[in-house]
């Protein structure tokens, strides 16, 4: 996590932090000139087919620093000219009036963004900023995000399967998931257990039915929960965990200690959201930075990095697949993306020069 106030410069009027049981701290210093406001998710998604961070999130802005909304709609035709007005060349007018139609300016914008020039607020464009600059930008960003979620799925499949497998073998429990006792944070145990009972109540999975129909237990195995828990639950269940041993038997498993792993999963988690919410990555400034382990046994990468950038998420990304699936091909993925899009600033994502000739990617 970034520093407070480093946020509130970067954001300059809205801050999201993603934390747990942090708000006293923040209402200590900020009550008397921010306003707080909370928002929660009640029922989380399915496992690959979207996400939720599990715990508080919260957001802080400075009364002092907003104005009233007074923008109108404005058509697509309107917002050609507009466009047009601020310097953007845009060849073929009727064919962008179709994308923003179909596509949206406000999810559009954040691709013409990198166009503009300095100061951005002025939002003038630069020389030659082209309206199919920035189509090129937003293709690239979906087709990144596909390559992204296709390697995390594999991530989050082997994660699940080392949290249950560990843990039922350690505890010799299939129902541990749902027993307190195994847990530290009582307050931690009764959200999942709330999350637990809405996905059950909700689910048509055929093997929660058989489960049913068969067995009288008030919840099915550990195995079988795991399944239908969104990743976020799973990484909560995990942190909350009372048996050190536990832990850190999961945690080695891929080769790194209990704080680092934890972190990490928060990472892929996050960027796990952006991709299922069709949001950017490519060039993201992410407010959540990562913990670098004390030592490491795998190959990693030695030249310094942006810990904020999407480059450092993937280098997470690419360890967790070489433990996983040492002959994983993501470096020739991402050179085939590379090739195709030639424009892309490789450096906005944070590579550094040289970046797969780096231990981690060879």
């Amino acid at each position: 996590m970034v520093p407070l106030l480093g946020v509130i410069r970067e954001f300059r009027d809205i801050t999201l932090f993603e934390i747990d049981g942090m708000k006293a701290f923040y209402r200590e210093y900020f009550a008397d000139s921010k306003q707080m406001h909370n928002f929660a998710t009640q029922e989380p998604a399915k496992p690959l087919n979207n996400a939720q961070m599990c715990g508080s999130f919260f957001y802080i802005y400075d009364m002092a620093l907003t104005i009233p909304f007074n923008k109108e709609y404005k058509s697509p035709q309107e917002l050609v000219s507009l466009l047009q007005n601020r310097g953007l060349e845009i060849h073929k007018p009727t064919k962008a009036e179709h994308y923003l139609k179909h596509i949206g300016y406000y999810r559009l914008s954040a691709y013409m963004y990198p166009l503009f020039k300095m100061p951005k607020e002025q939002h003038v464009f630069k020389k030659n900023a082209s309206f199919d600059k920035v189509m090129m930008l937003y293709r690239f960003d979906k087709k990144f995000r596909l390559l992204l979620f296709n390697e995390i799925e594999k991530i989050e499949v082997a994660i699940r399967s080392a949290i249950v497998n560990i843990a039922s073998d350690v505890i010799g429990n299939p129902f541990w998931i749902t027993e307190s006792t195994n847990f530290i944070d009582q307050v931690k145990y009764n959200r999942t257990m709330a999350l637990i009972d809405n996905e059950l109540r909700h689910t048509r999975e055929d093997f929660i039915v058989h489960f049913r129909e068969t067995y009288s237990n008030p919840y099915p195995p550990a195995w079988i929960l795991a399944e239908i828990l969104p990743f976020g639950v799973m990484t909560n269940i995990y942190s909350n965990l009372k048996n050190k041993r536990i832990k850190k038997a999961i945690s080695q498993r891929f080769g790194l200690q209990v704080t680092p792993f934890e972190s990490w999963l928060t990472i892929i988690t996050v960027t796990r959201n952006s991709c299922c919410h069709h949001s950017r990555v490519w060039n993201r400034v992410y407010s959540i930075r990562a913990t670098l382990p004390n030592r490491i046994t795998h190959p990693w990468i030695t030249q310094p990095t942006d810990l904020l950038r999407i480059y450092f998420t993937l280098c997470i990304i690419k360890y967790f697949l070489n433990i996983i699936s040492p002959d994983n091909d993501m470096v020739a993925k991402l050179q085939t993306l590379f090739t195709h899009f030639p424009e892309i600033d490789k450096s906005a994502m944070g590579f550094p020069e040289k970046w797969e000739n780096e231990p981690l990617w060879r």
